[in-house]
């Protein structure tokens, strides 16, 4: 259904419903890690759109895997990961930057286009991102070691959209190929964000037998770790929530192929994918109940936040 198909009694109730969550988010920052596809990420990028025209101030972080890995192979490079993370060499971690700027340049161009002051950039840039080296069997990918919030800051009050490349400065100023999810969890942390949004392309975290959890607390996650219920490309994803999830009061894992899932979490009772948070779930054992009833639970315990004056802003 189109919303010219829509009654007005429809649309209503729709504004009515995502009034007071509108309300909540104004004047606050919400990080987003998206893919490094303008066309791929579907309708991502139209509800930062929105969430800027709205007045809520959305950080970008992007990725660009699967771009880098084509690029390498037209080159003939060969590809190889480590735990989910690429190995890079100098002539890699070239490619790497051309890419990643290149993915950084269109997704301003988009945001730009449609009317909405967008600024590009790495982290080496004013060495925003600073980075150790992670690990000797990865090569010259680093591990976030220090955010620089000056020049973010800045860039957001002056009502910029911050498009952020997952670069970084390592020992001696030496260029990092970084993790974007990590980058995203580190900037999310720094900033103490309303919210850390990562999109993927899987409906959330899942159990054993392949079902989405709704909602998880950072024990769970923690458990899930150890017994490698968590495996693969979804590790880095998770352990930057967990980082994040020290100053930032919830984060969401959602699937981008969901049309316009960032809206439908944001101002509506429908959440999408898996929440998680430094609270404890009620009950010992993985549920799998309905995303409504998990997601009007989170609704109802925000709202009680806000009643308290508990809640946490920026």
């Amino acid at each position: 259904m189109t919303l010219a198909q829509l009654s007005t009694d429809q649309k209503t109730a729709a504004l009515i419903e995502a009034l007071p969550y509108i309300c909540e988010y104004v004047g606050k920052t919400i990080v987003v890690k998206v893919g490094g596809s303008v066309g791929e990420e579907g309708t991502v990028l139209d509800d930062v759109v929105w969430l800027k025209r709205l007045g809520i101030n959305p950080v970008l972080v992007h990725g660009g895997g699967p771009q880098i890995s084509d690029r390498l192979s037209q080159l003939g490079v060969e590809t190889r990961f480590v735990e989910g993370r690429r190995f890079t060499d100098e002539q890699t971690l070239e490619v790497v930057h051309e890419v990643l700027m290149r993915i950084n340049g269109a997704f301003v161009s988009y945001l730009n286009g449609h009317k909405i002051p967008a600024w590009g950039c790495n982290g080496l840039d004013g060495e925003m991102l600073q980075a150790r080296l992670r690990d000797e069997r990865l090569g010259l990918v680093g591990e976030v070691a220090a955010v620089n919030l000056r020049p973010i800051k800045s860039l957001v009050e002056q009502g910029y959209v911050v498009v952020i490349a997952p670069l970084a400065a390592g020992p001696d100023s030496q260029p990092l190929n970084v993790n974007a999810d990590t980058v995203a969890g580190e900037v999310a942390r720094a900033l103490g964000a309303e919210k850390l949004v990562l999109f993927t392309d899987v409906p959330g975290v899942l159990d054993r037998e392949g079902a989405v959890l709704p909602e998880l607390s950072r024990e769970q996650v923690e458990r899930m770790l150890d017994d490698g219920t968590i495996r693969g490309g979804m590790i880095p994803k998770i352990q930057a929530c967990l980082r994040a999830l020290e100053t930032v009061p919830r984060v969401h894992v959602l699937d981008g192929r969901v049309p316009h899932a960032l809206i439908r979490e944001l101002f509506t009772t429908e959440g999408v994918g898996t929440m998680l948070t430094s609270f404890r779930v009620p009950g010992s054992e993985f549920r799998v109940e309905s995303a409504t009833s998990m997601h009007n639970a989170e609704r109802g315990t925000r709202n009680a936040e806000q009643a308290t004056g508990k809640g946490t802003s920026v």
